[in-house]
């Protein structure tokens, strides 16, 4: 299944920024020393768990449905999705690997020969590279619980921590928790697919329960 890419994705109180978003990104200077704790931002009341469509995607991760935002929708009611995640450190250190590669082709700041990235700029890749790792985190939660994102401003999503103070002193290679909120609709073939499976799955085990029966 082709995931939508979602469009934009807001930090926190930190600035909004997508996934193509440019290394000069403006962001605060943080240390690569080690990882400081943030505290999740608390789970919030109600809504409906939902099951993975995908039993090997995101494993830890937990998806709830917070409600219905708009009903009658021509491309299918819209609602509100909470989740909580974690990103990879190994697709951090990968993809904060692959910025200095490409920012290292075009760096030429004063007072550094060319192709040098000086050390004032490194935190800003390793941020870029911790967006880049949550961007991928929120698409591969579509898939996991069978959702499609929104078009435009309404596919915004909005990661709770303010990632801003995860990066001071994160240390690279370290996964990072977070948890957002976004609004989406479920994907009906995807949800109909497992759904088929699961049934599939339990008429199974009836038929084993009565051959053991038989026996």
């Amino acid at each position: 299944m082709k995931i939508a890419s979602i469009a934009t994705i807001l930090f926190g109180s930190a600035a909004a920024f997508t996934a193509t978003t440019p290394f000069h990104h403006k962001t605060s200077a943080v240390s690569n020393t080690f990882l400081k704790a943030v505290e999740l931002t608390p789970e919030p009341e109600g809504g409906e768990e939902l099951t993975k469509v995908s039993e090997t995607s995101l494993p830890g991760s937990r998806m709830k449905n917070m409600g219905l935002v708009e009903e009658d929708n021509p491309d299918g009611d819209i609602y509100n999705f909470w989740l909580t995640a974690v990103a990879n450190g190994d697709e951090i250190k990968k993809l904060r690997i692959q910025t200095e590669k490409e920012a290292s082709k075009k760096a030429n700041f004063p007072g550094f020969r060319k192709g040098q990235i000086p050390p004032y700029a490194q935190p800003k890749m390793t941020m870029f590279a911790i967006q880049e790792a949550v961007i991928k985190t929120c698409e591969a939660s579509l898939e996991a619980y069978g959702l499609q994102s929104l078009q435009g401003s309404q596919g915004e999503v909005k990661v709770n921590e303010d990632m801003q103070e995860v990066c001071k002193g994160y240390k690279l290679g370290n996964d990072i928790p977070f948890t957002a909120t976004y609004k989406g609709k479920f994907d009906e073939a995807v949800q109909a697919a497992s759904e088929e499976g699961h049934d599939t799955a339990a008429m199974e085990d009836v038929v084993v329960d009565v051959e053991a029966v038989a026996e």
